[in-house]
């Protein structure tokens, strides 16, 4: 073999090296360089169900610099093939093979809190806003006639299934996998010790979740919650009526159908509104929940403080707390100063 052959041989060979360099390089270049155009740690990306490739990967390129590499990895990868809905953390610096691997398998929780609900529409609205779900697919998941039946519910004590808190679940879980899963806590939540101590008060669940509700509204003072649920309890086994003002305010948007309204003070005419959730007018506890009632509310309902009061009002020497009476007169007295007190602040 002469030189001249060897050298072209050579050169061949070194012409090829550098090709596959060159390709290498390249291949480097499209599937593990960094390609992220955002400043933040991570870039929250969410893919609705059935999208197509062509949508989510619109979403996705959102957070990249090259849109080209980014194509050319997913179908590499076989992506547009297999989408996935979800929530997906993309890392910054991430590469496009780094993206692809998150958006096709990483699905992320979230964390979904409610409380202070006043309907079972206004959680539905809640919700929406933190899941992928509509509130009208909520909506009709959570009013759901046989799921109402098969759990012993009905479209007053619906909201009564669902326990303020911060639950962690998927974004693109579904309508009725969230309510399942929102059930499957409640049922966790009713102990066999709570399901005792409910009994112990002579109510069910349901109804626990109801008084613990008009407990809420009464009060935003923790520590003078089971004294609140404990006159209650007393007005209940002497068979009066609960007279609570808070569903009185509760009557008044159900019958004018405006959740919306402002009502600072119950007036002698609200509390002529014929409704069953005027507990003024009718006898034991209204037909459900006037709200969603913090836990520290419904542990208030099982655990009350054992006392002989049946009224109470606000007290103005220290706000926020209530004035106790165990006697009608007493408890005339105690209103009387406290409409002084509103007269004179023009309150």
């Amino acid at each position: 073999m002469n030189s001249n052959y060897k050298k072209v041989i050579l050169g061949i060979v070194l012409v090829g090296l550098v090709i596959m360099a060159l390709f290498a390089y390249n291949v480097y270049a499209v599937l593990f360089a960094p390609n992220t155009n955002f400043e933040t740690e991570t870039y929250e990306v969410f893919i609705p169900t059935d999208a197509d490739y062509n949508e989510a990967f619109l979403i996705i390129a959102e957070a990249v610099e090259n849109r080209d590499d980014l194509h050319t990895t997913a179908v590499k990868k076989k992506y547009n093939e297999n989408v996935k809905p979800g929530r997906f953390l993309i890392l910054k610096g991430s590469s496009n093979n780094d993206i692809i691997n998150t958006v096709r398998s990483q699905n992320v929780p979230i964390k979904v809190t409610f409380n202070n609900q006043e309907r079972i529409e206004n959680l539905a609205g809640r919700l929406s806003e933190q899941i992928e779900p509509d509130s009208l697919s909520l909506l009709k998941a959570m009013t759901d006639p046989a799921f109402l039946k098969e759990n012993g519910l009905n479209e007053n004590t619906a909201l009564s299934i669902y326990l303020p808190n911060s639950y962690e679940t998927y974004w693109n879980t579904s309508a009725a996998g969230f309510r399942d899963k929102m059930l499957a806590y409640h049922k966790q939540f009713w102990t066999a010790e709570k399901l005792a101590k409910a009994k112990k008060q002579d109510l069910t669940p349901t109804e626990v979740y109801t008084l613990a509700s008009i407990v809420q509204k009464e009060t935003a003072k923790v520590d003078e919650m089971p004294r609140v649920a404990g006159v209650y309890l007393n007005r209940l086994s002497r068979g009066m009526k609960l007279e609570a003002d808070p569903t009185v305010i509760y009557a008044k948007k159900k019958s004018e159908k405006d959740f919306n309204q402002q009502i600072k003070q119950v007036l002698y005419v609200h509390l002529e509104i014929d409704s069953p959730y005027n507990t003024y007018r009718y006898l034991s506890l209204p037909p459900g929940p006037i709200v969603t009632p913090d836990l520290t509310a419904i542990n208030a309902v099982l655990n009350p403080e054992r006392h002989d009061y049946l009224f109470f009002v606000a007290n103005v020497q220290n706000f926020g707390y209530h004035k106790f009476a165990k006697t009608l007169a007493q408890h005339n007295r105690n209103a009387a100063a406290y409409r002084r007190w509103i007269a004179k602040n023009n309150k």
